[in-house]
């Protein structure tokens, strides 16, 4: 049985334990707060550009260009986003689980895919088994700028259209609520699903409207990737928050657990005197 100190231990360590989960809890409330909002003002201009590529791939559906021309598939790639640190839950490990059974059911050898890893956890996971990273970007701020992951964007879109790879998958924790996250698959490359069952605007081209979609589509891409990086340190954040206040909250139950017992090991130890003094009483007489 744990001594009175043994137990006066644990219950300081668990303390000061709880102090720091909390903590953490906090500074993770402030981020998710700002991520959302990050990732919400994003979407005006995701749909925008979205609108506008649409409406020039349809009106131009005789220019054959590379990103919207689906091509028999000889190698995938495989943008994964994780986060460069834990202590948040299943966040990381559910896109790495699903990134990772894909790729077991799909390829049987490392020359039919390449992997695009945005994260920490998630490079060190593929590369100590052997995967094929072939790009990798850590250090991500916790409220990322696209000039932080903007040669990473340019290369991977540069690499489908130079047949590095034929089809380019995202994965990603999609953000729902502070409470739930979800993994999103999404196939970047080619741009087979521009189109809109709505009503399309109409716009002039100048210069012509080949000449803007060499310019526009990358950029589209690249502004997928960038907007679901956005989406994905929205749902770090939030894990995060999630798995901290349920850390502190376990810590307070371990105290009252650890309290009781110390009271009782007390209780005992102040019985075990006192049947002492009343024996030691009872022998002198």
């Amino acid at each position: 049985m744990a001594s009175l100190r043994d137990i006066k231990n644990s219950i300081n360590a668990t303390k000061k334990m709880s102090q720091i989960t909390k903590a953490m809890e906090m500074t993770s409330a402030a981020k998710w707060n700002r991520g959302v909002m990050n990732a919400k003002s994003f979407v005006p201009y995701m749909e925008k550009i979205q609108e506008v590529t649409t409406a020039i791939a349809v009106s131009s559906k005789g220019i054959p260009h590379p990103m919207l021309v689906s091509r028999p598939v000889k190698k995938t790639g495989y943008i994964v986003m994780t986060s460069d640190r834990g202590l948040a839950g299943a966040f990381n490990s559910n896109v790495i689980r699903r990134v990772h059974q894909t790729i077991q059911s799909r390829h049987k050898s490392t020359d039919e895919y390449a992997i695009i890893a945005i994260g920490r956890v998630a490079r060190d996971f593929f590369v100590k088994r052997g995967m094929n990273v072939i790009l990798e970007i850590v250090g991500v701020s916790d409220q990322p700028k696209f000039a932080d992951i903007k040669d990473m964007t340019s290369s991977t879109v540069e690499m489908f259209a130079d047949g590095t790879f034929d089809e380019l998958y995202l994965y990603y924790s999609h953000y729902i609520s502070a409470i739930s996250q979800e993994v999103n698959e999404k196939k970047l490359l080619p741009l087979t699903d521009i189109t809109t069952t709505g009503k399309l605007s109409s716009y002039e081209f100048e210069p012509s409207a080949e000449e803007i979609l060499e310019v526009l589509l990358p950029q589209y891409a690249e502004s997928l990737i960038y907007g679901a990086l956005l989406d994905s340190k929205a749902s770090e954040h939030a894990a995060r928050m999630t798995a901290m206040r349920n850390a502190t909250d376990n810590a307070h139950e371990m105290i009252k657990s650890y309290s009781l017992s110390y009271n009782r090991a007390r209780q005992a130890a102040i019985t075990q005197e006192i049947a002492e003094i009343v024996g030691g009483a009872a022998a002198l007489e």
